[in-house]
């Protein structure tokens, strides 16, 4: 079979096959389709930040503190909190079945456990940066459906294998390590495949907004991670990864069934490509036609094979790295990154360990209390992604969320121990000072530079880019909890320190694209003046001529 014919074979998913069959062969519209597309990879990409949450919440578990008391008579917090962020009467040493009592589990409950546990998620997230520049050069060439799939359901096979752990009494340091290693490789199949496939369907007009929204899956799939995660901790901390990555495996299977990655696959042409004849109109094209009332687009008689996902070529590592912005917004993403999952992997532990209000909150208690940080993440990544809209302006909305993170961050630890109320109210501001840039590099900027205009339409770097900035992100990920797990001996103020000076460095290497920006608008508002100036000048001569 030729490569085109198998691109077509594999293009359309048995799912979306199977609904065509029992609506009579009627098939729905484009934007129908895109809609399906949002909703299946937004539960996709949740699936994945779910799985990877289980760590963090189990961390004061494996390794107990007993530095400080635990008074479990603090009154209940009103509606909307109830019972989620109570004190549990339980000690973080004292959850289990008794086989680790309430001495944690080793080999993370000896002096260097913190070390230790920091270096579980340096091996994931190093492993993940690694595997996310071949995952996404693989998924510009592979059918990202198939390669979606098979990345979900290794994931959560994995992340189950760690959980297994505990129920078959493993104390070996390396299992648990390797098991956080294939578990990051698979896991960097994720965002490269879902920032291509929302690329592929939606056009550039309000990007920015449309995977801010999107983009909430990442605090979404924290969220329900770290709820799950909390809610099976009584039964034994390997329930709360085995309850994940059994997630991750239904979204796997989801993916499969239903997943439309290219709109040629399901008979639309033309997904950010200037090179069709100009039969058909392109997502942008198609996206004005919708918005003056002809939204019920139907796909058009072409053939996939000779219109599908093969029948573009793949850029290489090297060309897209000189795509301009690309590597200014890369090494900017290594700093913004390793501050958001410093707080992804350690604000768990953080709050467990924090005197808050007078009390200490419990194990469960504390991951249930973190994910009001990515509450804040979502409004953030929403804001961004609207103001950069509106200003055309990614990098200085970039620059200027993590300029704002530094005293976010500064107030949220020296005033969050005041009471609980100020610090939700200060972690809610730090997330969406810390994930808004996040969530705009990774998505936005990620699908504009992967169909850039020096690509000319004819080449697919959707992927590989993707993969560029996140893949350089995950590298500084990797540093931020490993440098965290060795000093947050000295104190948590050094800790803080780090997470500032990243922010502003992460600020300060957007400066050359933000003064691009301010001089592309100051021209244009030269040009805008010109031309209203030579419109009154010319409406004046007839004036001149009748009066001569």
């Amino acid at each position: 079979m030729s490569r085109h014919g198998l691109s077509s074979f594999r293009g359309t998913p048995p799912g979306v096959v199977l609904i065509r069959r029992l609506r009579g062969g009627k098939d729905w519209s484009l934007t129908t389709y895109r809609y399906a597309v949002l909703l299946i990879t937004f539960i996709a990409y949740a699936c994945y930040h779910a799985s990877r949450k289980p760590s963090s919440i189990v961390k004061s578990v494996l390794y107990p503190e007993h530095a400080h008391g635990h008074n479990s008579s603090s009154a209940p917090l009103p509606w909307p909190l109830g019972d989620v962020f109570i004190q549990d009467k339980i000690h973080p040493g004292d959850l289990g079945d008794g086989r680790f009592g309430s001495s944690g589990w080793a080999p993370f409950n000896e002096a260097d456990g913190t070390s230790k546990l920091g270096e579980i998620d340096v091996a994931f997230l190093a492993c993940y940066s690694l595997g996310m520049y071949v995952a996404g050069h693989l998924g510009d060439r592979l059918d990202l459906r198939l390669f979606l799939t098979f990345g979900m359901i290794g994931s959560g096979i994995f992340v189950g294998l760690f959980g297994m752990g505990y129920f078959w009494n493993l104390h070996v340091f390396f299992f648990y390590l390797a098991m956080q290693m294939v578990a990051g490789l698979f896991q960097a199949t994720g965002w490269p495949s879902v920032v291509a496939v929302i690329g592929n369907w939606f056009g550039k007009r309000k990007r920015g907004l449309i995977m801010g929204i999107w983009n909430a899956h990442t605090s979404v799939g924290n969220i329900s991670g770290s709820l799950l995660a909390a809610a099976v901790l009584d039964y034994g901390w390997g329930w709360s990864f085995i309850v994940p990555g059994a997630l991750i495996v239904l979204g796997g299977v989801l993916v499969y069934l239903f997943l439309a990655a290219y709109p040629e696959d399901v008979g639309f042409p033309c997904a950010n490509s200037s090179s069709v004849s100009g039969e058909h109109p392109c997502p942008d094209d198609m996206e004005a036609q919708t918005q003056e009332g002809n939204a019920n687009i139907k796909p058009h008689s072409v053939s996939t094979s000779s219109m599908g996902s093969g029948s573009k070529r793949s850029v290489g590592l090297i060309e897209a790295c000189r795509i301009p912005g690309v590597m200014s917004f890369a090494m900017c993403l290594f700093f913004s990154k390793l501050v958001a999952y410093t707080f992804l992997y350690w604000l768990p532990f953080y709050l467990s360990q924090t005197e808050i209000g007078g009390r200490y909150v419990s194990v469960k208690s504390a991951g249930n209390l973190s994910t009001l940080f990515d509450v804040g993440g979502i409004a953030g990544g929403i804001l961004a992604g609207y103001i950069s809209d509106k200003l055309n302006a990614r990098a200085m909305t970039a620059a200027s969320f993590m300029y704002l993170a530094i005293p976010s961050m500064l107030l949220y630890r020296k005033y969050g121990n005041e009471s609980k109320r100020i610090n939700i109210l200060l972690m809610m501001v730090a997330g969406l000072f810390v994930n808004g840039p996040y969530s705009l590099i990774t998505t936005a900027v990620s699908a504009d530079l992967g169909t850039h205009a020096s690509l000319r339409g004819d080449s697919r770097a959707l992927a590989t880019v993707t993969a560029i900035i996140d893949g350089t992100g995950s590298v500084g990920a990797a540093f931020g909890p490993l440098l965290t797990g060795f000093m947050s001996k000295k104190g948590w103020d050094a800790v803080f320190e780090m997470l500032m000076a990243c922010a502003l460095i992460a600020g300060l290497l957007l400066t050359r694209l933000v003064a691009a920006e301010i001089r592309d608008k100051f021209q244009k508002l030269m040009e805008l003046s010109n031309r209203q100036q030579s419109g009154e000048d010319s409406s004046s001569q007839p004036l001149l001529s009748n009066r001569s």
